[in-house]
């Protein structure tokens, strides 16, 4: 998924304004499931502060009674009325999600599966009763690694369970960069837990007391594994000395967002040579990818030598010192509250600076959406948006695609020739509105009430299943990369498309009680925002990347 991007008009009294600090002595009152999405209208002047001169300081004037009256709540690092909207339809998806949960005849496969998945995330004593039990059958799989030869099997059975690339890399599919219309393997480069490779490597004093604090995390969150005191300190130092190397053989993150820079195409005997002793052939029979592979991209070849060079310098217990903990960061967050709370100390806490975790319905609903979010998106589409909505937001953006076609004739500093090729880039946008045309299918997704990590582990492997079949096939350019129920937009620069989610197309970021003048200053400037990223000439064909 790309990272999305926003842009609201400071004008409108429902700007994104950064409210105040909740202060450490409050708490947000207790919230309860919305049957209906609240409205509130796009232009509220009760939120505007008409005591400032707007010519002095248009922000106050346009957001000042909002800011005052909108803390930051306790679970949050910043506030804006995209996160507040986005907080209600979590509040609303938590009711769906809730009388799911209760059962009945009346309900389709898919709202069965949501149901039962969501009783059995929002069941803390569960969780609690059932402590590490769980994990163990990973864990025990790797305490039992007895060779280094077994990795690529046990990495496969890893990745499946989280289909997270922090277990030194991910492998999935992508978009070919020198053909967009199909798409390939991709062994990209991961590993790492702190967010970038600067975490690791930066010497500053900030950067020391972080790399402290997550040493400390590891050890502590060891130790909650099983791991004596002692023992937990000396692995956690082994684990923050393995990241800190391949941190260090990784790409920054300015040489990330160069795509020359991450794209190596190999094919099955060049990929294997970067790798000496990783059995790539071993670990994608493992991990049920197609066979017979001729073309990978490898995002950061350095990073791959590395992992060679360590996984040929480390002790087989450093290895699995690594793997430990590894695998238990990354189900801490729904395992037992001591595991939970642990991992967000550091990660939500320390990292983040969000003051307390989020509640438990908050976090069992985010699962639900990334784990089978089209399938709640229905439920909130056929609830939210009528085809009147999807309509108008078509109308609206077909309109200002036709001014900036004009706009763009008209600069001058562009060249004839640049002028075609952006023309020709804004004229082949795709303009994706509401959800998509063909719904995910999840009938292969196995949900059991009552086995909340498996469920979890289980939508992983669907989740990496899906994705490494597309290895191979044709780009399917209807495929949507955020839920519906999503209050965010973003460009998809590879597949050429802009997407506005349902989520964002309801009051007050687009008030269909209203005229059109709001809903243009709007949704309207988060249009013109992602056509100018999409009509970018130095981005205007991918498939001559190559």
């Amino acid at each position: 998924m790309r990272r999305p991007s926003l842009l609201i008009s400071a004008l409108l009294a429902t700007s994104a304004a950064v409210a105040q600090p909740l202060p450490s002595s409050q708490s947000p009152a207790a919230e309860t499931p919305l049957a209906a999405l609240p409205y509130t209208p796009s232009l509220d002047t009760q939120a505007m502060d008409r005591s400032v001169d707007p010519c002095e300081d248009l922000y106050q004037f346009a957001c000042g009674h909002w800011n005052k009256n909108n803390p930051i709540p306790a679970d949050q690092s910043r506030w804006s009325v995209y996160a507040k909207m986005a907080n209600e339809n979590q509040r609303y998806l938590w009711g769906i999600l809730d009388k799911l949960s209760q059962g009945g005849p009346e309900r389709t496969p898919n709202q069965v599966k949501m149901g039962d998945y969501f009783a059995s995330c929002m069941s803390e004593d569960a969780a609690r009763a059932q402590g590490l039990a769980p994990l163990q059958p990973l864990l025990t799989s790797i305490d039992a690694l007895a060779d280094k030869r077994e990795l690529p099997a046990l990495l496969a059975m890893l990745h499946l369970a989280t289909n997270n690339e922090r277990l030194f890399f991910r492998f999935a599919s992508g978009q070919d960069f020198a053909d967009s219309s199909r798409l390939i393997a991709f062994a990209t480069a991961g590993g790492l837990s702190l967010p970038d490779r600067d975490y690791y490597l930066g010497q500053d004093a900030k950067s020391k007391k972080i790399r402290a604090q997550f040493e400390a995390h590891v050890a502590r969150l060891l130790e909650l594994g099983g791991a004596t005191a002692a023992a937990a300190r000396a692995q956690a130092r082994t684990v923050l000395k393995i990241e800190t190397a391949l941190a260090r053989a990784s790409l920054s993150k300015v040489d990330k967002r160069d795509p020359y820079k991450s794209f190596h195409v190999v094919n099955a005997q060049g990929l294997q040579a970067l790798t000496p002793g990783f059995d790539w052939a071993a670990y994608q029979q493992a991990l049920g990818a197609p066979s017979g592979l001729t073309r990978f991209n490898v995002t950061e070849p350095a990073f791959m030598k590395a992992f060679a060079a360590q996984l040929k310098a480390l002790p087989l217990a450093d290895l699995k010192s690594y793997l430990r903990w590894q695998a238990l960061s990354s189900h801490a967050a729904l395992l037992s509250p001591e595991m939970v709370q642990a991992n967000f100390d550091f990660f939500g806490h320390t990292l983040n600076g969000v003051p307390q975790l989020k509640a438990r319905w908050k976090r069992c609903v985010e699962l639900v959406d990334l784990q089978m979010g089209e399938a709640l998106g229905q439920e909130f589409v056929t609830r939210n948006f009528s085809p009147a909505l999807k309509d108008a937001t078509l109308k609206m953006t077909a309109q200002i695609e036709t001014a900036m076609a004009a706009r763009i004739e008209k600069l001058e500093w562009m060249s004839p020739a640049t002028r075609k090729q952006a023309q020709e880039k804004l004229h082949a946008i795709v303009n994706k509105v509401g959800y998509p045309d063909r719904w995910r299918d999840y009938r292969s997704l196995p949900v059991a009430r009552g086995a909340f990590v498996a469920n979890v582990q289980a939508g992983h492997a669907f989740e990496l299943r899906r994705q490494l079949a597309k290895i191979g096939q044709p780009l399917d350019r209807g495929e949507w990369g955020m839920t519906p129920q999503t209050v965010n937009a973003y460009y998809d620069a590879q597949m050429n498309d802009i997407n506005f989610p349902a989520g964002v197309l309801q009051p007050p970021l687009y008030d269909a009680k209203l005229d059109d003048a709001p809903n243009y200053g709007n949704t309207g400037g988060t249009i013109g925002h992602e056509l100018v990223l999409a009509s970018n000439p130095t981005r205007a064909d991918i498939r001559k990347f190559a």
